[in-house]
């Protein structure tokens, strides 16, 4: 059976969701614990447009281990052929090669010793493409949208689902914490959120970035260890935002008040520079090249 290549949860539009969480069913301290904690980067594919994703298999897998065996369900709400396209042969001895498209909606209920969690609603699109049998194409295509539809409802969890991938592919956690699990009479420090990016795929950020695979810093042995993770930090979010001047804008104010522009970093051309110098210099260098974009993100 020839291999079905799913696409990134952001192509398609969600669908319906619904938050329906049941507080007679109450989450562990381990199990919160995990869901608040940053996705793996070991977890995190690329699909051929380069968007980050994660395996349907992956999601199932952490599914099992957050809420045990028999602790969620899948409910098919709906199942729909939306093209089938034969395209004949072009040459002697050529087959039939076979275009199909389906729509698939879902539900994903959560359970917590046989008490529901919650649910949530996901529906998607798949299609398998020039497939030389008929019985595969309609079988590739509808796997495909199953297994996106099963992401888009399972991303409602939050970061170990991949929802932090919609923050322009980021493995950062973005839910950090939620109040609905914090003690009344706790008065915590909530740490500052990142730089909010465009989803992969929309039409702010149509063109995938690039950052600097190669570029790589110098640690100080000497740095306090608190400056080291932050300086770490900083560093893995430029590589990151590196075709955005706004959010490099952001990340090069932090390392002022941080005292962290004069470490000495190394940038993709390979010279050594400090690394508030190194972000300056990008900065200017993408305000060049598109200073009408640059313009009206600035207005935004």
């Amino acid at each position: 059976m020839a291999p079905a290549t799913e696409a990134p949860a952001s192509v398609t539009a969600e669908g319906p969701t619904s938050h329906t969480q049941n507080h007679a069913a109450r989450l562990n301290e381990q199990q919160i614990g995990f869901l608040l904690s940053g996705i793996n980067a070991n977890r995190i594919g690329r699909d051929g447009k380069g968007f980050s994703h994660v395996e349907a298999w992956d999601i199932r897998r952490h599914l099992i281990r957050v809420f045990g065996f028999g602790g969620f369900d899948t409910d098919l709400l709906g199942m729909e052929l939306v093209a089938q396209i034969d395209t004949p042969p072009d040459r002697p001895n050529s087959k039939t090669r076979y275009t199909v498209v389906y729509r698939v909606a879902i539900k994903l209920t959560v359970k917590v010793d046989g008490v529901e969690l919650g649910h949530w609603h996901g529906a998607a699109i798949g299609d398998a493409t020039n497939q030389p049998s008929l019985a595969d194409a309609h079988d590739l295509a509808l796997k495909t949208a199953d297994s996106q539809a099963l992401k888009r409802a399972a991303v409602n969890m939050g970061d170990q689902f991949g929802l932090s991938l919609y923050n322009n592919g980021s493995l950062d956690p973005v839910v950090n914490r939620s109040l609905a699990y914090m003690k009344p009479a706790e008065a915590p420090k909530l740490p500052e959120d990142p730089p909010v990016q465009p989803e992969p795929g929309s039409q702010q950020n149509s063109e995938p970035t690039a950052p600097p695979a190669d570029a790589h810093a110098s640690p100080e042995p000497d740095a306090p260890q608190g400056s080291q993770e932050l300086f770490d930090k900083l560093w893995e979010q430029t590589q990151r935002c590196w075709e955005n001047p706004i959010a490099l804008l952001q990340i090069h104010t932090k390392v002022l008040e941080s005292n962290l522009g004069p470490r000495r970093v190394q940038g993709p051309d390979g010279t050594w520079t400090t690394f508030g110098d190194l972000l300056s210099a990008r900065t200017d260098e993408l305000k060049h090249q598109n200073p009408d974009t640059a313009t009206e993100r600035s207005a935004a």
